[in-house]
């Protein structure tokens, strides 16, 4: 076998074994959602959107946004005091724990180093909007909650007035490319019916 074949291929199974690793973390997860493990389903329905929004996103970006929320129950928000300061806390601690644990994950598998470090800049969301790939996973990140978990979050949330979900809508729109607001707005995202109105009022 060629050299060049053989490190692709090498590389191929790397990457497959870091998927798989983060699949196994994200299966304990003890929250259900839909009958599956919650995080493994949401790392799920983060590569579905990749797959449909940037078809052609490198491995670097694809373990990234499988691995966007890896074992997040394992640091809840109880653990962090309950006002604005400690939920900023409380994020920041999540970003560097996913960014961690997922970089662990990547070299046990033998993923390269220089995909390594890409992956967990992404993950841990620094330099959004200077750095592409961290903006790709905020863009998938947003077009995800908008389809998948926007209706569930309202059900959960009865006390808030339509200026606080503009304000919820708007804030996940602000973080997104224009690329990716082309493709919500294209027909490509399904976008849940009952809210439809409030979603076009907030980004109008």
């Amino acid at each position: 076998m060629p050299m060049e074949q053989e490190k692709s291929t090498g590389a191929a199974a790397h990457f497959a074994r870091a998927m798989a690793l983060f699949d196994a973390a994200n299966r304990e997860d003890p929250n259900q959602d839909a009958g599956q493990p919650k995080e493994l389903l949401y790392s799920q329905r983060m590569s579905e959107m990749l797959q449909r929004f940037a078809p052609h996103a490198d491995e670097a970006v694809q373990l990234a946004v499988r691995a966007q929320h890896i074992c997040r129950w394992r640091v809840p928000r109880s653990d962090y005091p309950l006002t604005r300061d400690g939920y900023f806390q409380w994020r920041t601690g999540l970003y560097q724990m996913h960014a961690e644990l997922a970089g662990d994950l990547m070299h046990q598998a033998g993923v390269d180093e220089a995909t390594i470090t890409r992956a967990k800049t992404a993950i841990a969301k620094r330099r959004i909007k200077a750095n592409p790939d961290s903006q790709l996973l905020e863009d998938v990140a947003g077009l995800v909650f908008i389809e998948h978990y926007l209706s569930g979050f309202a059900a959960s949330k009865p006390d808030y007035d339509e200026a606080k979900w503009i304000d919820i809508i708007q804030k996940t729109w602000q973080k997104m490319s224009p690329a990716a607001h082309q493709f919500a707005l294209s027909g490509a995202l399904r976008l849940p019916e009952p809210y439809v109105p409030l979603i076009q009022r907030a980004i109008g």
